[in-house]
């Protein structure tokens, strides 16, 4: 008896392996499954400007980092005794300017190092409502509890995203023509917008994004159905945390595995159990305060370690 509708999933043609390189763009479920290829010890960067729920906000930091254009004080501005960025997440704001310049600039260089380097590049789209700052015309990656009434709201055309979305594949495929770029729609549900106007939200993003990719002449811009795998095979509420919003872990791992699945090679299959193995072994604390059973332990985990590293030498545990 089938009791969920399955979203039928296609295998990558470029699946990812250990000598692949990742980047992970965007909202928050963009960590969920970054935090799931570094705990596997993939090469993975994640998000140097922080979360980003936009594409306009991917396409600003996208931009200015591989133009090499710096950051400067007319970037950065004081709210609550920090001193913020409408370019990034507030894990970036800091207590100086001068801090905060750094710590954009030292982002930039990161994210086009990534673009450059990686094999792989997941984005994954939050929203397609952008608040507009009212005095700079700037869309931002984040208001960071400046008043709402400096801002214009506005829920960008399926037209718009088209727009965005094609500049932000051409951006990347300027420096690296030959990444795997994999788009998805963040399953997390934007509430504060109103359950009508998230709706309305992910279904322009995934319009927009369906017919950039069907323009597309390579294979190696893909779609992974996160948010139609959590709205129609997972249509349950025990599947959220519960805010009734967020995925709970449960949810994760299952999205993890369907993207495992369908963008990781088989072949690295019995190394990742193996990753897993050892990972699980150094979070164990053993209860034996005689120190014998910690002997053997960290004996099987050294011979473990060893041979990992021997096939994978950029592996850290």
């Amino acid at each position: 008896m089938k009791l969920t509708t399955e979203i039928p999933l296609q295998l990558s043609s470029s699946p990812l392996d250990y000598e692949s390189k990742l980047l992970s763009l965007g909202s928050c479920f963009a960590e969920h499954i970054g935090d799931k290829l570094t705990y596997y010890k993939f090469r993975t960067t994640q998000n140097p400007f922080g979360i980003l729920f936009h594409p306009q906000a991917l396409l600003n930091v996208l931009e200015k980092a591989l133009s090499n254009e710096f950051f400067s004080v007319e970037d950065v501005f004081q709210q609550d005794q920090k001193w913020h960025s409408f370019y990034a997440h507030s894990r970036l704001s800091r207590e100086s300017s001068a801090e905060i310049i750094a710590e954009l600039n030292s982002a930039g260089k990161e994210l086009k190092s990534a673009c450059v380097e990686s094999s792989h590049i997941l984005i994954t789209l939050g929203t397609a409502f952008i608040y507009k700052h009212k005095a700079s015309g700037l869309p931002v990656a984040n208001c960071h509890k400046v008043p709402q009434a400096e801002f214009k709201k506005q829920l960008t055309s399926v037209v718009e995203l088209h727009q965005i979305l094609s500049r932000l594949i051409t951006c990347i495929r300027e420096i690296n023509p030959k990444v795997n770029i994999i788009f998805t729609v963040s399953p997390v549900r934007h509430i504060k917008d109103g359950m009508l106007e998230n709706s309305r939200s992910k279904s322009h993003l995934i319009a927009a994004l369906h017919s950039v990719i069907e323009e597309m002449v390579s294979s190696k811009v893909q779609y992974f159905p996160s948010y139609e795998l959590m709205m129609d095979e997972f249509r349950d509420y025990r599947f959220y945390k519960r805010d009734l919003i967020h995925p709970s872990e449960l949810a994760i791992d299952m999205i993890w595995e369907k993207f495992k699945h369908s963008f990781i090679s088989e072949g690295i299959y019995e190394d990742m159990a193996k990753v897993e193995k050892l990972q699980k072994s150094l979070a164990h604390r053993p209860m034996d305060s005689s120190g014998k059973t910690d002997s053997k332990l960290r004996a099987y985990q050294y011979k473990f370690k060893e041979e990992l590293i021997k096939k994978y030498s950029f592996m850290r545990f």
